[in-house]
C-alpha cells in the first residue's frame, strides 16, 4: 500500500503572465475579494486555507483559491499538512499598479462610510 498523504504542489501563474480581464474577474468574486483582503493584512505565509471565515464548503474554498492563483494574486505552499497563503502584492502591483490599492482603499472607505 503507498503512502499518499502528499497532494501535489499548487501551480501558480505569474502575474506578468495575467490579462487584466483575468485579474479583475478574480477581484470581481466576493469570496475572492474577501480572501485578497484578509490576505493583505497578514504576513507571508501565516494564513492556512482553513483559517478564513467565508460562506462556501472545503471543495468551493479550493475553487477560489485556484482562481487567485491563476491570476497571479496569491502564492501557495505545504507545510506539513497545512497548506499556507500569500498575497503576491509586489508582483502584482508591479503588473497591474494600483488595482490593489484600489480594491483594499474600497473597504476601508465603504467601512468608514458604514459607520
Amino acid at each position: 500500500m503507498s503512502n499518499r498523504s502528499h497532494r501535489a504542489a499548487p501551480e501558480h501563474t505569474h502575474p506578468d503572465d495575467v490579462p487584466v480581464q483575468t485579474a479583475l474577474a478574480a477581484l470581481a468574486d466576493p469570496v475572492r475579494l474577501q480572501l485578497v483582503r484578509e490576505l493583505a493584512t497578514t504576513a507571508d505565509w501565516e494564513r492556512t486555507c482553513g483559517t478564513f471565515d467565508v460562506p462556501v464548503g472545503k471543495a468551493a474554498l479550493s475553487h477560489h483559491f485556484s482562481v487567485l492563483r491563476a491570476a497571479g494574486l496569491i502564492e501557495q505552499r505545504d507545510m506539513g499538512p497545512k497548506r499556507v497563503n500569500r498575497l503576491r502584492r509586489p508582483e502584482f502591483d508591479q503588473r497591474f499598479p494600483g488595482l490593489l490599492d484600489l480594491v483594499l482603499r474600497d473597504r476601508r472607505e465603504n467601512g468608514e462610510n458604514e459607520r
